[in-house]
């Protein structure tokens, strides 16, 4: 059988961030298209108000879906330096504490989620007309969550050993099959918003099943055996140490954007599914730097776990300018293409105008991103996965609702309100850069 790990630990370093990098951009990519096909289904064939309902409720899934992936972000450092010490026995007892920690996230997810649907939707103040789509959106994701979770636990697995090809196929096999089911219960059955979040967690599903039913065939050290399935006390702990801080810093920001979602509903329902598509735009303009960030934490996890630190340095490095130009690049796209791209997520003149007035705003500062994110990712690596998490909790949760209140007493509207994801930005970006320069990576000369 061919290989589809991949040892970092020596060769090219760009090819191995570019042929790694490439399949997870391309993952990325289809894996927005769920929510994406949701909101061109809705936007196209129901209306702004169905629109609205589902582009409203992202910040809530990803609250909680959130936590669970800093979780998975954990897992992957582990799995990830244990492959490149070759220690094959601690591997293996990762992977099965991995699966079996998913399985008791799945069903605390599924109730938690049915519970908060009504208090957070009352919380982001959701306009009578948005409210009954946007739980019955919601209550329908929630009841198949264990898919997603399984198929990111699952893919991370994959990741930590280099193998991101399989998760892609997998995942473009998912995303097809939610858009044919989309068009199927929507234009077909007549089902509307419910139509389309039935056909998201079912073809969330399809792809956990093929990656349990893949790991259950691997053969390697990384391969799971049910019967060996058990929370091994010293991985979880591991495990929990490295992912509870990403994962806390994953749902606050997530709920951060709650309080952010809340400002844009006091404009009313065109701003709001304005503001829906503009982040679908804004999804797709993050895919290369979010890809190259997770090649950076399994690159230098690798490369720590052999004590190469001078090749991890300049795979942060390498990292940094790749993601830099393919920002940089699709930028200038969506900015040029801004009116056009939008009227793909709906016909609606006032939705497509509002959306286009959050890209010209927000555009211009998406370079600042990549640092944040390559070297958050190389902390991670090392197994710092605490200051990364308190920069950004800083940086995103409180600075950001901090400058939002201000923007708010002071009256100073739509722009001031646009502007908070970018201040953050620059400000996590800064403080990022100086914590990398102070880690134990750039202090050692292995």
């Amino acid at each position: 059988m061919a290989r589809t790990d991949s040892d970092m630990t020596q060769g090219s370093i760009w090819r191995h961030l570019l042929q790694f990098s490439l399949p997870m951009a391309v993952g990325l990519l289809f894996q927005q298209l769920y929510n994406t096909v949701d909101t061109v289904v809705v936007g196209q064939f129901v209306g702004k108000e169905a629109q609205a309902a589902v582009g409203s409720t992202t910040s809530i899934i990803n609250t909680i879906v959130g936590f669970c992936a800093g979780l998975a972000t954990g897992a992957s450092v582990i799995i990830s330096q244990r492959y490149g010490a070759r220690d094959h026995k601690g591997l293996s007892k990762a992977v099965h504490t991995t699966i079996g920690l998913t399985f008791l996230l799945s069903a605390l997810v599924t109730i938690i989620g049915q519970i908060i649907i009504d208090p957070m939707l009352r919380f982001m103040q959701t306009p009578d007309n948005v409210m009954d789509e946007a739980h019955a959106y919601l209550s329908i994701y929630f009841f198949g969550v264990a898919g997603v979770l399984f198929y990111n636990m699952g893919s991370g697995i994959l990741r930590a050993v280099g193998d991101s090809r399989r998760p892609l196929i997998f995942l473009i096999i998912s995303a097809l099959l939610n858009t044919a089911l989309d068009l199927l219960f929507v234009l077909a059955l007549g089902m509307k918003v419910e139509g389309v979040a039935y056909a998201t967690i079912l073809a969330q599903i399809i792809s956990a099943l093929l990656i349990l039913w893949t790991l259950t065939k691997e053969e390697s050290a990384y391969g799971i055996r049910w019967k060996q399935l058990r929370l091994d006390r010293d991985s979880l702990i591991s495990i929990l140490r490295l992912g509870l801080p990403s994962s806390i810093q994953s749902a606050i920001t997530a709920f951060s954007n709650v309080f952010v979602q809340s400002y844009i509903n006091a404009f009313g329902d065109a701003c709001m599914a304005g503001y829906g598509i503009y982040n679908k735009v804004d999804a797709f303009i993050l895919i290369p730097v979010q890809a190259i960030g997770m090649s950076s934490t399994t690159f230098v996890g690798q490369n720590w776990g052999a004590k190469q630190n001078k090749r991890a340095r300049s795979g942060v490095s390498s990292a940094t300018w790749m993601a830099l130009g393919a920002t940089l690049a699709l930028g200038v796209v969506v900015y040029v293409l801004a009116r056009p791209l939008l009227g793909f997520f709906s016909p609606e003149e006032e939705v497509v105008a509002f959306g286009e007035r959050f890209i010209r705003i927000v555009t211009p500062f998406y370079f600042t991103i990549c640092f944040n994110q390559i070297y958050a990712g190389a902390l991670r690596g090392i197994g710092d996965a605490t200051a990364p998490t308190v920069i950004m909790l800083c940086s995103f949760v409180v600075f950001r609702q901090i400058y939002l209140a201000v923007t708010k007493a002071l009256g100073l509207g739509f722009v001031a309100v646009a502007l908070a994801y970018p201040v953050g930005w620059i400000l996590c970006s800064t403080l990022l850069v100086i914590r990398y320069r102070g880690s134990a990576l750039c202090k050692g000369e292995a």
